[in-house]
């Protein structure tokens, strides 16, 4: 009885482990991500909707950046080397709508507060590299979600729109 005990407390443990290491922020710290913020001149209806195109825009730009990076120094540094065309893309839809604000982007290092995500996904505060994007005086509210790994936006199949879903909980779909 001891011993069928002892084999069934050990695949508990076993189990619970491998189902740990699975998780798809299992061991992971902060310095494993890259957050992106983008933030809206103002909370007038029109800033806040140009902040959703501006979003579209910058993450169509992300999209094939960052599929070619395979490991966080990676796409820190692809991000780092194209902040100046992030920068341009925004600033075009910005023209577009008709805004006379600028743009800034740049990679920093900032605090975040702890974050559960839809998809399972739950990030601790703390200070993490991001992508901050800001809008004109950029004190509207503002979107963020992880630019990487690419947790937040993958392009829909043949339509050359974003469609916003989770990888990780696609993965587990597919597993079941």
């Amino acid at each position: 009885m001891k011993k069928i005990a002892f084999v069934f407390v050990l695949i508990i443990a076993l189990s619970a482990l491998l189902v740990y290491a699975l998780l798809p922020d299992a061991g992971k710290t902060p310095s494993d991500y890259i957050r992106i913020h983008i933030r809206a001149n103002s909370d007038t209806q029109s800033d806040q909707d140009v902040k959703y195109l501006v979003r579209d825009a910058v993450i169509n730009l992300l999209i094939p950046l960052l599929a070619e990076s395979n490991d966080y120094s990676g796409a820190k540094n692809a991000i780092e080397q194209s902040l100046a065309a992030i920068e341009r893309e925004t600033e075009r839809v910005l023209g577009l709508n008709g805004k006379t604000y600028k743009a800034r982007a740049t990679l920093s290092r900032e605090n975040f507060p702890n974050r559960a995500y839809f998809n399972g996904l739950n990030l601790p505060k703390g200070i993490y590299d991001a992508i901050i994007i800001e809008l004109g005086e950029a004190s509207g509210a503002n979107w963020w979600c992880v630019a990487f790994p690419p947790l937040c936006f993958i392009p829909a199949e043949g339509s050359g729109q974003v469609r916003y879903r989770s990888k990780i909980l696609e993965i587990v779909e597919n597993f079941r």
